[in-house]
C-alpha cells in the first residue's frame, strides 16, 4: 500500500500528450500516475482502519496547496537510470515534504512499517534495464512543465503487483482524504 497525491486529469492528459509522440520506452500507464508520500510494503487487513483514520488525522492538518510537475531525473543515476521521472515544483516552504513526513508518521504509529526510503518527491513515467544512459531522454524530459494545480486531498492506495495489463501493477484507490480543517472545505471541488 502507499499514500500519494494524485495529479488531476488535466495535467495526466498534459503529460500524455508530452509523451505520446515518443516512443521506445515502456511508458507508465498514466492512470497509475502519481506521486508516493509514504509507501508500506506489507499492511495488515486489521490494521487498515486505524491507518486510514491517522492518515485522515494527518491530512486535517495540512491545508489544501499547489503543485506543478517540472524538471526530470532519473534513478539511481543518469548514467545507469532504471527510473525515468518528473519533477515537482512546489513553495518554499515544502508542503509535500510536510505531508509525506506526516503520512509517514501515521504509518509508523498505526504499525505499517512504512519503508525506509528517502522521500524524493517525484512521478514514476518509465522504468529502464538499469544498464542505460538516461542522458538524451532527460533533455527532452527537462523541458516539460505541467500547468499548477490544487492538492486538496491525499490517497490511501492498494497496490496487486503483477495483476495489471502485462503482468504490471494494479491500484485500486482505497480512501481519499482531504486536507484542511473541516469546517473549510464546503468549497471544495471533487477531484477525480
Amino acid at each position: 500500500m502507499f499514500v500519494a497525491v494524485l495529479p488531476p486529469k488535466e495535467v495526466r492528459e498534459q503529460l500524455e500528450a508530452f509523451l505520446e509522440p515518443r516512443p521506445g520506452l515502456a511508458w507508465t500507464n498514466p492512470s497509475q500516475w502519481h506521486l508516493t508520500l509514504t509507501f508500506c510494503p506489507d499492511v495488515d487487513d486489521w490494521r487498515l482502519d486505524e491507518f486510514t483514520e491517522r492518515l485522515a488525522a494527518v491530512a486535517r492538518k495540512h491545508d489544501p496547496f499547489r503543485l506543478r510537475l517540472s524538471g526530470a531525473g532519473a534513478f539511481p543515476s543518469v548514467e545507469r537510470a532504471k527510473v525515468l521521472w518528473a519533477g515537482i515544483e512546489q513553495a518554499e516552504h515544502r508542503p509535500l515534504h510536510a505531508l509525506a513526513a506526516g503520512t509517514r508518521s501515521a504509518a509508523n504509529a498505526a504499525g505499517c512499517a512504512p519503508d525506509g526510503a528517502r522521500f524524493r518527491p517525484h512521478l514514476t513515467l518509465a522504468r529502464l534495464g538499469g544498464r542505460d544512459d538516461a542522458t538524451a531522454w532527460l533533455r527532452i524530459l527537462d523541458t516539460f512543465g505541467s500547468s499548477e494545480w490544487r492538492v486538496g486531498e491525499i490517497a490511501l492506495i492498494d497496490s496487486f503487483l503483477g495483476e495489471g495489463p502485462r503482468g504490471r501493477a494494479r491500484h485500486e484507490v482505497v480512501a481519499r482524504l482531504p486536507l484542511g480543517p473541516e469546517d473549510d472545505r464546503w468549497w471544495d471541488p471533487p477531484t477525480d
